[in-house]
């Protein structure tokens, strides 16, 4: 599946979102050494190099074959790798796709790096692709990414019990958000006040 001009360089004012490319790797094992930036992902991507590097080709090969488009969050001053996020589970013939495996190492924390990340992502998806609807889950126990994505404001749209079997048999239930493009306007807004806070 493709999906033109879904993979391209968006720039903010704190952040970079670049198409992830093999250049990225050593800068994101940097950040991602932090167990506690995995605790709720589907995969514990810093157990060991091995499972990162694991990690890290499967996001380029699903960026590859069109099924996903992974980016690198980047630092806008330095250029550091500060995290990742991606487009998955597209869906252009009902002009939806979901924003998720969104990760930021520690550093990145409370920056204003993650508001803005989800404001270029949203923009183009809502604005450039002509999307309807963008698509959120996590851990249902993960306070932290369900207070961000209330904040954004994201629709909450419910619990999916037992959605998932993660790291070897581990149940999940999943809770799932979504900003659709009459939401656009008021989330738009809000996230551009967050930033502006943060610059």
């Amino acid at each position: 599946m493709t999906w033109p001009g879904l993979a391209t360089r968006l720039e903010g004012r704190i952040v970079v979102l670049e198409p992830l490319a093999a250049g990225h790797g050593e800068g994101l094992w940097a950040a991602a050494e932090d167990p506690e930036v995995w605790q709720w992902m589907i995969v514990h991507a810093d157990e060991s190099r091995e499972v990162w590097r694991e990690w890290f080709e499967s996001a380029l090969a699903q960026s590859a074959a069109g099924n996903e488009a992974a980016f690198a969050v980047c630092a806008r001053a330095s250029g550091e790798p500060l995290g990742s996020t991606r487009y998955l589970s597209l869906r252009p013939e009902h002009r939806g796709l979901e924003i998720g495996y969104t990760w930021l190492g520690r550093a990145a924390w409370n920056t204003g790096a993650n508001a803005e990340a989800k404001l270029l992502l949203l923009e183009h998806a809502l604005e450039t692709l002509g999307c309807q609807r963008v698509e959120f889950k996590t851990d249902a126990r993960n306070e932290r990414a369900r207070h961000a994505l209330e904040a954004l404001p994201a629709k909450v749209e419910g619990i999916f019990r037992k959605h998932m079997i993660v790291r070897g048999g581990e149940l999940r239930d999943s809770a799932w958000y979504s900003v659709i493009d009459d939401d656009w306007p008021a989330v738009r807004e809000s996230l551009g006040r967050r930033v502006a806070g943060k610059v």
